[in-house]
C-alpha cells in the first residue's frame, strides 16, 4: 500500500467534502483525521514503533505541504497520529466535541482525565474556551481518588462523585475577611459555576430556607434539588474546620426535609458541608453515609 497517497486521498477528499457540506464540517474532520492517524501507524509499523518513529511523519508533511498547501505540519500530523492512538483508550468518540476540542484533549496526560474532560464537555456543552478554563482549574485533579478510579473502570456513578475538593470560588470584591454571610454572597453571585463546582443535575431552591422545628426557625444555608439523581440537598457553609456539631445539624436538616418536604417519589436527601478545612476524624466516625464534606478556596 502506498500510505503517503492514501493519507492525501484522505486529506484532499475532507477539503472537498467541508467546502460541499459545511453543516458535516466536524464529522468530516474527525473522521479523516482519525483514518490519517491510522494509516500513519500502520506505515510506522504498528502502534509500538509509531510513538517513537518521526522521520516518516516529517516526511509526508514536507510533501503534503508542497502539494497541497498549508495545514499539514509535522505537528498537525503528529496530533492525527496521536488523536487515532488516544481513541483506541478513549470511552467513545463524540461528534459533540470538535477538533479544536480534541487538541485541548491531546495535551493532557492520561486516558482516565481525557474520559472525564470528554464527558463534561458532553454534559455541559462546553465551548473550547470554557474546557480550557476547566483544565485550567485542575477540575480533574480536584476529583476523589474514588471517582478516578471509578472513570477508569467505567463504572457508575452516585450523586456525590464529581463534587470536587476543593472547590472554587471568586472572590470578585477582594474581601480580606470571609464570614459565612460573605462566602454565601460569593457563592449566591456566581451561581452556575457554584452548582457545576457541585457535579451533574444540582439545582438551586433556595438561600436561608426557613424550616421550623419545635417553637424555633432554624434556617438552611442553601436548599439544592439535584434533577439526575432526584434528590434535595442540604448545603452548610462553614468558615472553619469542620466540627461533629456541624455533622448534627445537617443530620436534623436532612431529616427533616425527608419528613415534611419530599414526596415518596424523591430519593432519601442528601447533605453537603462545605468547610474552610476538613477533619478526617469527624468523617470517619460518621455513621451517616448521607452527608458528605468538601472544603472551599475563595481566590
Amino acid at each position: 500500500m502506498n500510505y503517503y497517497n492514501e493519507i492525501k486521498n484522505e486529506l484532499v477528499n475532507n477539503e472537498v467534502y467541508k467546502r460541499v457540506k459545511d453543516y458535516s464540517k466536524n464529522k468530516s474532520d474527525l473522521t479523516t483525521y482519525y483514518n490519517v492517524g491510522k494509516l500513519i501507524v500502520e506505515a510506522q509499523g504498528g502502534e509500538t514503533r509509531a510513538k517513537y518513529g518521526d522521520g516518516l511523519i516529517k516526511e509526508y508533511s514536507k510533501k503534503l505541504t508542497a502539494e497541497l498547501g498549508k495545514g499539514y505540519t509535522f505537528t498537525s500530523l503528529s496530533r492525527m497520529r496521536q488523536f487515532y492512538l488516544m481513541h483506541e483508550n478513549i470511552a467513545t468518540l463524540s461528534q459533540q466535541l470538535s477538533w479544536s476540542h480534541y487538541i485541548e484533549l491531546l495535551k493532557l496526560g492520561g486516558i482516565s482525565k481525557i474520559n472525564y474532560y470528554i464527558k463534561i464537555v458532553k454534559d455541559q456543552n462546553l465551548s473550547v474556551r470554557e474546557l480550557r478554563d476547566k483544565i485550567k482549574s485542575k477540575e480533574y485533579e480536584r476529583l476523589d481518588d474514588k471517582t478516578k478510579e471509578k472513570l477508569i473502570k467505567r463504572e457508575e456513578s452516585k450523586i456525590t462523585d464529581f463534587i470536587k475538593n476543593p472547590i472554587l470560588i471568586k472572590n470578585r470584591y477582594d474581601y480580606k475577611n470571609i464570614s459565612e454571610k460573605i462566602l454565601k454572597q460569593l457563592i449566591l453571585e456566581d451561581l452556575d459555576d457554584f452548582l457545576k463546582e457541585l457535579g451533574d443535575g444540582f439545582s438551586y431552591i433556595e438561600n436561608e430556607y426557613k424550616i421550623k422545628i419545635g417553637d424555633r426557625y432554624n434556617y438552611i444555608d442553601l436548599l439544592l434539588f439535584n434533577i439526575k439523581y432526584n434528590c434535595y440537598v442540604v448545603a452548610e457553609l462553614k468558615v472553619t474546620e469542620l466540627k461533629k456539631e456541624h455533622i448534627g445539624q445537617v443530620q436534623v436538616y436532612m431529616n427533616y426535609i425527608d419528613k415534611n418536604i419530599k414526596s415518596m417519589s424523591h430519593d432519601k436527601t442528601i447533605g453537603i458541608i462545605i468547610c474552610k478545612k476538613d477533619n478526617e476524624f469527624v468523617m470517619e466516625y460518621s455513621s451517616d453515609e448521607r452527608i458528605f464534606e468538601t472544603t472551599y478556596v475563595v481566590n
